[in-house]
């Protein structure tokens, strides 16, 4: 398996803090979501860029895979003496073994999010087994998608069914589409089983059955907390003050919120019913509210809030006085 550069399939730098690596998959996941994209070989993309996140968002995965980075580097660069080219072949060889063994014991020895295994029963034998291998399969959907009943069309290749040949005996995968429906409400983990939809056997055995695991797919505006929506609402420095009205997204449309006066950076107004469909009942939306300065300020405005610093009679550390 060749080496992937997870960093460039994400578009950031291997700097990147994981606020940026994080925004990055929000954008590409959109993007390349077969839902949404109509751009060649969408599922292909979406998958790596999924790869990439799983890889760079946990701190214990992005060391083992920066490690494996850095001796890739160093032996690119080559060692003080070594002028053979066979020497650059071979530990790119080498460097690409040591990637896909890393790349195995992340996403399992079949090398992609699907994987079959026999379901072990009394009795099983592998000459005459009971049914077929099941199949597990991780499908994204989006937060939107979650806010009522709905239908996908779900495409995928089930790897290597052992009984069906091709020409001079090699095994051949299946390419199969489905029509799958998600209930309102289905949180990230969930898994929705198709019976009969795994993998075939010979000799009449039935099939083995489809597992789906629903992935909820991180939205470029909201963050999740249980059913409720967490959104991070931008504020001048005078509508935080002065209080205004604002449009504020949600799942399902656009809604007025009124910002009271003398708003708090940090504050979070929650709005009810405007969140996730639960199993009980539907979520809020918490807008959490930042106040934001201008990146510049012209020298009528600098007059003003001079103006305004003198008048105020406001200390915003008074509370540390009564510490010194």
């Amino acid at each position: 398996m060749e080496f992937i550069d997870y960093y460039s399939v994400l578009g950031v730098a291997p700097t990147a803090d994981d606020k940026a690596i994080k925004t990055a998959y929000r954008k590409l996941g959109r993007k390349y979501h077969p839902d949404v994209s109509k751009l060649p070989d969408t599922a292909e993309k979406f998958k790596r860029v999924a790869e990439a996140y799983e890889v760079l968002h946990s701190a214990e995965k992005r060391a083992e895979y920066d490690a494996l980075c850095a001796a890739r580097s160093r032996g690119f660069n080559g060692q003080p003496g070594q002028t053979n080219s066979g020497f650059y072949a071979d530990n790119n060889a080498a460097s690409n073994q040591e990637f896909a063994d890393f790349f195995n014991a992340i996403f399992g020895e079949a090398g992609s999010r699907s994987r079959q295994q026999h379901r072990q029963q009394p009795g099983f034998d592998e000459s005459n087994p009971i049914k077929g291998a099941d199949v597990e399969l991780e499908w994204p959907i989006m937060l939107e998608d979650t806010l009522a009943d709905t239908s996908k069309q779900i495409e995928f290749v089930m790897p290597h069914a052992g009984h069906q040949t091709g020409p001079l005996g090699t095994q051949q995968s299946i390419k199969k589409s489905l029509k799958v429906k998600i209930p309102a409400g289905i949180q990230d983990g969930e898994r929705i089983r198709l019976k009969g939809q795994g993998s075939p056997a010979a000799d009449n055995v039935p099939s083995g059955d489809l597992y789906l695991t629903i992935r909820l797919l991180p939205h470029p505006l909201f963050d999740v907390e249980a059913d409720n929506l967490l959104l991070t609402v931008p504020l001048a420095p005078w509508e935080a003050a002065l209080g205004t009205k604002i449009t504020l997204p949600t799942l399902s449309g656009k809604i007025q919120l009124s910002i009271p006066a003398n708003s708090q950076a940090g504050q979070r107004l929650r709005l009810k019913g405007k969140g996730l469909v639960g199993k009980q009942s539907t979520g809020d939306l918490i807008a959490i509210l930042k106040i934001v300065m201008p990146a510049t300020l012209n020298d009528s405005s600098n007059t003003l809030w001079a103006q305004l610093a003198d008048s105020a009679c406001f200390d915003p550390r008074r509370e540390w006085s009564n510490l010194a």
